[in-house]
């Protein structure tokens, strides 16, 4: 534990996963150093919501002190609807909540970090090396080239009870003969292949491979690396220009909300910070850093001007398709809503050997997937100039991610208690962007003034219905196929031939494809208006990119117009990553290190 109002060599402003990853590698090499880490919510050493994989569902189903929920702007491209982002409230952010699913971004999107954003060091040829240091990889197929063998971070595949995607791999092999299966879906200069997903569990001891446990916690001897949780940091402090520390606010009782004393903990050396795409703007921002206008209306006086602040919101957009499975599937239904007594047996399994479906995360089967021409035209013109513009000469950038979840994972309480897969899919690149900013001046506990953005594009739209369509026709043909919950499905107009059936057998592989009406079509589109969510993947409100550009770091990190002050988190991403954000938060906290460590002569801390 740390004390507030003390002098520290570093301080992280946020704890999620980029500040554990580059504080502990710090504090690794030089035990010496005095580092404090500020992280709004609690520690999760050793407790069961977090080491066991399979509990993350219901984190995010029920009230839980580790999640912030962020509540977006109505939206007409949403049909009026305000969606809801959580974001990771705990020491390692979304390390520790996730859904411990194992994606890697296309090396294409590293090399336009590089060259399209001038940010020199950040091409695949300097991350790759990093992500290498930062994993084990423990299946037995292995290319070294890519994979580390000594990392912190653990790699795996499950390894019983997975028929659900098995089943997902067997009809693609059968159904979709244009494209192949590989051995490791996480290349970085490849996709359109379909193949088994891994996921960060360790195959050891069943337990979830975040950043906490494997780059804090798993050195209790450094007395020096304070971590003060339950505090919500309200802003950085400065002398003239240069950042000398943060004020913050105890947040231990309740979220107990109203005027506070605050602290004031100093850095000698540095401050960071790295509070994810909601907490870094809010808090540059309540310093002072940002737009004229959004500081105007908030009455805070402007250090800084830096409009791009909080623009350029970034995720990807997700849907889970529910199917009715039967009785033979393998399916954490039982896990994510079931009673506890319910789940006490895989508990105890887990305990004593670290198997069972406790050490899954459901999800054992997938593709990064490349429409051909003419899955194009079934898309729609819209997404023309974007394919030709950013797809077509990128051949390992995937336009969707699509496999099976093996669960029902909406929050419906009509859905009846049963067995069920979900076919999920989410867009890795969409057009639409949104913007987050402040809106109540220092006050630490207002809601922010959030536009997600999602589906304010067209192309967005129909590379969704794609996909439906596409996951529609792999489920129908699964063994364990039992038919459609129609509550989580488009309502289609009476008589069509894309009608529901809540009762159905699996389909032969060589059974016709589902015949849609223009009708059909604008039911789906509805569907996702009604019910696209987040996939916590938000990244980008503080861009890595020339000033000029709404940058508001560059290649160092260094906050634009201010000095001792870096962002470190998956903020600064300048461009969108066809993935899942944790790999990219490893590995921006793995450059972080590196570059730290050379500026303040930190020996150790290797390039990889």
């Amino acid at each position: 534990m740390a004390s507030p109002n003390t002098t520290y060599d570093i301080i992280f402003a946020g704890g999620g996963a980029s500040a554990c990853v580059t504080a502990g590698r710090l504090a690794a090499a030089d035990p010496t150093l005095k580092i404090l880490i500020v992280e709004t919510g609690p520690h999760t050493q050793e407790l069961p919501d977090h080491i066991q994989p399979a509990r993350y569902f219901s984190n995010l189903i029920l009230p839980s002190e580790t999640f912030t929920l962020h509540k977006g702007k109505p939206s007409e491209a949403l049909a009026g609807r305000s969606v809801v982002v959580p974001t990771g409230r705990c020491l390692g952010g979304g390390s520790s909540v996730n859904f411990a699913m194992c994606t890697r971004a296309a090396a294409s999107d590293y090399d336009d970090w590089e060259s399209k954003y001038n940010n020199p060091g950040w091409g695949s040829k300097y991350l790759i090396p990093l992500l290498k240091k930062a994993e084990t990889y423990q299946p037995d197929v292995l290319d070294p080239s890519i994979h580390g063998t000594s990392g912190p971070i653990k790699i795996s595949f499950a390894e019983d009870q997975v028929n659900v995607g098995s089943q997902f791999l067997q009809v693609a092999a059968k159904y979709d003969k244009e494209r192949s299966y590989t051995d490791d879906v996480n290349n970085f200069f490849s996709c359109n292949a379909y193949g088994r997903w891994p996921l960060y569990v360790d195959s050891n001891n069943g337990r979830r491979s975040d950043v906490p446990h494997n780059y804090i916690y798993s050195s209790p001897k450094n007395q020096n690396l304070k971590i003060l949780d339950r505090h919500r940091v309200i802003r950085v402090v400065f002398e003239n220009n240069r950042a000398v520390g943060v004020e913050h606010v105890s947040d231990v009782v309740g979220r107990a909300k109203g005027v506070q004393e605050s602290s004031i903990s100093y850095a000698s050396r540095l401050v960071i910070i790295s509070a994810g795409a909601f907490g870094s703007p809010a808090i540059l921002e309540r310093s002072g850093i940002g737009a004229a206008d959004v500081l105007e209306k908030n009455n805070i006086s402007q250090l800084v001007d830096l409009p791009g602040v909080g623009e350029h919101y970034m995720d990807h957009n997700v849907i889970f398709a529910p199917y009715f499975a039967s009785d033979d599937a393998d399916t954490l239904d039982a896990i994510f809503r079931g009673k506890e007594t319910e789940i006490e047996p895989f508990a105890k399994q887990w305990l004593h050997d670290g198997k069972g479906l406790m050490a899954h995360n459901g999800l054992d089967a997938g593709i990064k997937i490349r429409p051909n021409a003419q899955d194009l035209e079934e898309i729609g013109p819209e997404f023309q100039g974007r394919w030709k513009t950013y797809f077509e000469n990128a051949p390992d950038k995937p336009v969707v991610w699509f496999g099976t979840l093996a669960a029902y994972v909406g929050v419906n309480p009509d859905a009846p208690r049963r067995k069920y897969f979900s076919l999920t899919y989410f867009t890795e690149y969409p057009v639409s962007v949104g913007r987050v900013h402040i809106s109540s001046g220092l006050d630490v506990y207002a809601p922010l003034d959030f536009e997600p953005g999602y589906l304010n594009e067209p192309a967005d739209l129909g590379v969704l219905r794609w996909a439906y369509k596409k996951t529609r026709e792999f489920a129908r043909r699964m063994d364990s196929y039992r038919g459609e919950f129609e509550l989580g499905h488009p309502q289609y107009p009476e008589g069509s031939q894309a009608a529901i059936n809540g009762s159905a057998q699996p389909a032969e592989i060589s059974s016709p494809d589902i015949s849609y009406s223009a009708e059909d079509n604008k039911a789906i589109d509805e569907y996702h208006r009604k019910n696209v969510e987040t996939s916590w993947h938000s990244m980008g409100t503080c861009a890595m990119k020339p000033r000029e550009q709404g940058g508001v770091v560059d290649s160092k990190l260094n906050v634009y117009g201010v000095e001792n002050l870096k962002v470190a988190d998956c903020s600064i991403s300048p461009g969108n990553v066809g993935a899942n954000t944790y790999n990219t938060a490893l590995a921006i906290g793995e450059k972080a290190a590196v570059i730290i460590a050379q500026e303040l002569g930190i020996k150790g801390v290797e390039k990889a």
